[in-house]
């Protein structure tokens, strides 16, 4: 499914900084580290020049919840207009058949102001298997199977966040992976530890599939909690004009293909995880969202 850019319009607000910002994460993650896989951590405003506020990082944002009076960060991103791609840790409790709440959306955050909104969920899907704890896991409840939810924004004045500033495409069962389970991964998000959470980071590395962690892609990545959640892209950014050669296999731009979902309590590793998106997870998800309210999508 393909992305589409927004007219780039902004509404920007000046948060208030919630009372607790911290990391939902059981695990956190997090140059190599000791387990030898390279990747490079960058943030992705270039020197000032507000590089999050361009297509194509616009879509992916930052995300505030509340698990009954304290309020958590995550990180996540718009795959349709009005719907948004985060992990489903950020939105249930596994296995105990209970939602968080107050979910809020703010594309392209940057030090506290909002240039795209913030935006409310009305609802919000994960699949069955991780709310009642079926789901297949290598690690119960952190390295699983469909770490992955989607939020329905609501409207506003008759728009959605997407409208402004873009959504991505996204994948599923492999696109972008070569024959060899891997493929050149782009994190983005919003990690506590990098920035004080304030400012979008962007991560790359060659992603591999680990079928002894239930399917799930890794990556090397300096990213830690705060950035779950956060989209896994293949082809991130603008693609350029040809003249005399063609693009290669799977080359659709700006394509999520996982989110961000775990890493390791030993910084030394420097690794994170993502439940990848499958036809058994995000299809089923983001039908269900699109089902439900048509205008989103």
């Amino acid at each position: 499914m393909s992305g589409g850019m927004g007219d780039g319009k902004q509404h920007a607000v000046r948060l208030a900084m919630p009372a607790t910002i911290e990391s939902k994460d059981a695990v956190t993650p997090e140059e190599f580290g000791s387990s030898g896989q390279p990747f490079t951590t960058n943030r992705v405003d270039a020197q000032g020049n507000n590089t999050q506020f361009y297509y194509a990082f616009r879509p992916a944002g930052k995300l505030f919840f509340n698990i009954g009076s304290n309020t958590y960060v995550c990180s996540a991103s718009l795959i349709k207009p009005g719907v948004v791609a985060t992990a489903a840790h950020c939105v249930a409790n596994f296995g105990q058949s209970q939602f968080y709440s107050n979910w809020m959306f703010v594309p392209a955050y940057s030090n506290g102001t909002a240039p795209y909104g913030v935006w409310s969920a009305a609802s919000a899907t994960v699949m069955t298997s991780y709310y009642n704890g079926t789901d297949s896991c290598a690690v119960r409840g952190i390295v699983c199977q469909d770490d992955v939810a989607v939020l329905t924004l609501r409207p506003q004045g008759g728009t959605y966040a997407g409208n402004s500033a873009g959504w991505y495409g996204y994948g599923w069962n492999g696109y972008g992976f070569n024959g060899s389970a891997q493929a050149l991964v782009d994190q983005l998000g919003y990690p506590v530890a990098l920035d004080g959470g304030l400012l979008m980071q962007r991560n790359d590395s060659q992603g591999y599939v680990a079928s002894s962690f239930s399917n799930n892609t890794i990556i090397g990545s300096l990213m830690t909690g705060g950035s779950s959640g956060g989209p896994w892209l293949v082809n991130l950014g603008i693609a350029p004009g040809l003249s005399g050669i063609s693009f290669g296999n799977a080359a659709g731009r700006n394509v999520v293909v996982g989110v961000t979902s775990w890493g390791y309590s030993d910084a030394s590793v420097k690794q994170e995880g993502a439940s990848p998106f499958t036809s058994g997870n995000i299809v089923p998800l983001v039908g269900a969202a699109c089902g439900a309210t048509p205008g989103a999508c």
